[in-house]
């Protein structure tokens, strides 16, 4: 009993918040690498999910930390709708290139002429609904077991009440009474045959740990995320879409040139800009310790179909 003890004090008495060596960054990274390591360890084929965005920038230094001198035990997996950014589709083939690690590209475009799928309209049309299709036929192809994503609990909410290992049916499909303990961080991975887990590193990251994370590392980013002039066409919100040729506007929308940054990077139709001058990581951060609105709720026009937009999107199998 007393060994007992002995060993619950040291485990217990980690270097507290303040410990110059050892601060809340270190913890948030130490719990990322061990996430990262357990996919490695319990599952067969997994697939690192890697839009060129900041977050899966993120995690593949995560994974540099966690394997490195080796290769990484998974291929990069990029779901491209045809309307992404063309400044993050370049910084994704090239950090690929830098990292030698393969990545594989699937196009929603692809998808909706085999699956014979309707194309979004509107105004905006965004095809981020569509992934969902493409990501599944990439599961199915390559059957993968588990795929790790970028998202974040603050993001959404509900991406707050999703566990770290998210198990999905063999539809894909989310169930959130079907979400398991995880207890002193314990992940439990056993999946029946068809089903698959999406694992989130960096779940109990908040935007303003990423940004800082960036800082202390010193990663590159795409361009797309500091202040940059712009076309943009005023929304009804007020919000700022960036004008690209996917849109479909009539000539009562106005158009506006403002000097902008992308809190995130998803669709171009559905993505909206916020008005920023920061030009280094350092703006950045002063830009967020004001906000007030988080970043998807700032800018995805896709998460204001409905208060369950998110939740609706994971059921049916959404990152």
């Amino acid at each position: 009993m007393l060994r007992l003890r002995l060993c619950m004090t040291t485990y217990l008495s980690e270097p507290s918040m303040s410990t110059p060596h050892f601060d809340y960054l270190d913890r948030l990274e130490a719990e990322a690498i061990h996430i990262l390591r357990e996919v490695a360890g319990q599952f067969e084929r997994p697939a690192l999910l890697f839009s060129g965005g900041k977050d899966s920038i993120v995690l593949t230094r995560l994974a540099e930390k966690a394997f490195r001198p080796g290769r990484f035990p998974f291929p990069l997996v990029h779901v491209d709708t045809g309307h992404n950014f063309p400044e993050v589709l370049k910084f994704r083939d090239s950090l690929a290139a830098e990292l030698g690690e393969k990545l594989i590209v699937r196009s929603v475009e692809d998808t909706i002429k085999r699956q014979r799928l309707r194309e979004p309209g509107g105004k905006f049309p965004s095809r981020n609904p569509l992934q969902t299709y493409t990501l599944l036929e990439t599961i199915e192809e390559f059957q993968f077991d588990a795929c790790i994503g970028g998202a974040r609990r603050d993001e959404e909410k509900a991406r707050a009440k999703e566990r770290i290992f998210s198990v999905r049916d063999e539809f894909g499909q989310w169930d959130p009474k079907r979400q398991r303990p995880e207890l002193w961080n314990v992940y439990n991975g056993r999946i029946q045959r068809g089903e698959n887990v999406r694992v989130f590193p960096i779940s109990n990251w908040t935007e303003l740990d990423v940004w800082r994370y960036i800082q202390r590392e010193n990663i590159p980013l795409p361009s797309i995320y500091f202040g940059h002039p712009r076309t943009c066409v005023v929304l009804p919100s007020g919000q700022l879409l960036g004008l690209n040729e996917h849109l479909r506007l009539d000539e009562t929308d106005e158009i506006v040139e403002r000097q902008v940054r992308f809190r995130t990077v998803g669709d171009s139709t559905c993505t909206a800009a916020v008005e920023s001058d920061a030009a280094t990581i350092d703006d950045i951060i002063e830009d967020l310790l004001s906000a007030k609105v988080s970043e998807r709720g700032a800018t995805r026009l896709d998460d204001n179909i409905s208060e369950a937009g998110m939740e609706d999107r994971k059921r049916n199998g959404y990152f």
